[in-house]
């Protein structure tokens, strides 16, 4: 059976730290945002440095903006900043290895 535009959706928050991976599914109204799915999924208030302003987002590996909309079944994750930029890391690993 088919969704209708009113139903509600279902899509789930996640977020990783090197010591905890939280995945919180959440029920939304048809026509959400990733702003509002990661606002009632409880995040921000379980881990106060997250600054939903300073959140970098995507839906599905997919880069994208708080306003984005969502559908039934997306995967709404918020990313951390690199402690590393990838080419410094390459470059210290290759340092290591020929040491």
């Amino acid at each position: 059976m088919a969704k209708s535009l009113t139903d509600p959706i279902r899509v789930t928050v996640v977020y990783a730290q090197p010591q905890r991976q939280w995945l919180q599914p959440v029920e939304l109204p048809s026509g959400a945002t990733v702003q509002l799915a990661i606002e009632r999924s409880g995040l921000l208030q379980a881990i106060p440095e997250l600054r939903l302003e300073a959140i970098e987002v995507g839906i599905f590996h997919r880069r994208c903006g708080l306003d984005a909309p969502l559908r039934d079944g997306d995967r709404v994750e918020l990313y951390r900043p690199l402690r590393l930029d990838p080419k410094e890391a390459r470059r210290l690993r290759a340092a290591r290895n020929k040491a």
